[in-house]
């Protein structure tokens, strides 16, 4: 068995316990190089994590001959720019969610590796995670018969950190995130459901910005239409009292219906004419593990991923369609 040498550009928050410790957890897997523009945090991480290797030049990791695979933790506004650079070094791109700003950013990865010949996986790790591949089960099982329609409320109170107009986080930039915390958020939920539905084939959407604590769209309302026929709706709302807090999920069918939580660590709720049953499934302590599982197996031979550039790339089109006119507007 061969084993997977892997590099990490960005290795801040979401490397710490999420993704980075799993590199070296998997068989034929191991965390060998990591950047950081900041150096001396590159070289703190290295220490603290066991990775013999640190740069704060992503070009010097990327052409590091001991680097198998790539890994790209940054903000989405240099996703495209690095995958680009590792498809032309010739190795794997593992990418964070969402997969770029947009889906022409998209585009212009998924082509860069088809031309290296390497291949493109993002981060939508729900896909694996056992919580969501019950519920998955449970649909393709026919629990709740045939799905009729889907529906998506995930509102949140305003974050501390959006109120400082002088230093707001980059998740409601949209020059460096494509949007707001819809981006950041909704992704996870829209590309699991392209996972148990299929693709989406038609959909329409309003976004404003209500609070006005900062550019980016803070409320989004949208309509979705599935190939499969079953249609869906969702409110995004980032801006309500804590008492308002909602992360909620219900697929309904002809004999059912499936209630879970995207986010919050809750029961997957089935309600049918036979009564109602719950089921609490574990989480793995880091997040992507299993994902990043199927990614090592695949790279082996042994296997395939479920979340790839190309799936990736349409979660980014159905958001570029919701919030297209809010887009238009702030041009």
């Amino acid at each position: 068995m061969r084993q997977i040498c892997w590099g990490i550009i960005g290795c801040g928050n979401v490397t710490e316990l999420k993704s980075g410790p799993a590199f070296n957890k998997i068989a034929g897997s191991k965390l060998v190089a990591v950047m950081r523009r900041d150096g001396e945090k590159a070289k703190d991480y290295a220490k603290r994590h066991g990775v013999p290797k640190w740069y704060d030049d992503a070009d010097r990791l990327i052409h590091d001959p001991e680097v198998d695979a790539v890994y790209i933790a940054t903000p989405p506004a240099s996703h495209a720019a690095y995958a680009v650079k590792v498809a032309q070094a010739g190795k794997p791109v593992y990418v964070e969610k969402p997969m770029a700003r947009n889906h022409r950013e998209c585009e212009q990865m998924i082509n860069a590796c088809e031309k290296a010949g390497v291949p493109l996986f993002v981060a939508y790790y729900r896909r694996c995670l056992p919580v969501f591949l019950k519920v998955k089960q449970l649909v393709h099982d026919g629990a709740v018969g045939e799905v009729r329609f889907v529906t998506i409320n995930l509102f949140h109170p305003p974050a501390p950190e959006d109120f400082n107009k002088d230093d707001l986080p980059w998740r409601v930039m949209p020059e460096i995130a494509g949007g707001g915390y819809f981006f950041d958020l909704a992704s996870h939920q829209l590309d699991y459901l392209d996972d148990v539905f299929g693709p989406m084939v038609s959909v329409k959407g309003l976004a404003a910005n209500q609070a006005k604590l900062y550019q980016a769209e803070d409320i989004v309302c949208a309509s979705l239409v599935f190939a499969s026929g079953v249609v869906g709706n969702g409110v995004w709302c980032f801006t309500v009292s804590k008492e308002c807090k909602t992360d909620r999920v219900e697929i309904v069918g002809s004999r059912g219906k499936i209630a879970f939580s995207t986010f919050d660590r809750v029961p997957i709720r089935l309600e049918t004419e036979k009564g109602s049953e719950e089921f609490q499934l574990p989480t793995p302590a880091h997040i992507q593990q299993p994902l990043i599982q199927t990614i090592v197996d695949e790279l082996q031979g042994k296997g395939k991923c479920p979340s790839t550039g190309i799936t990736a790339a349409r979660t980014s089109w159905v958001m570029d369609e919701i919030i297209s006119e809010w887009r238009t507007k702030l041009q």
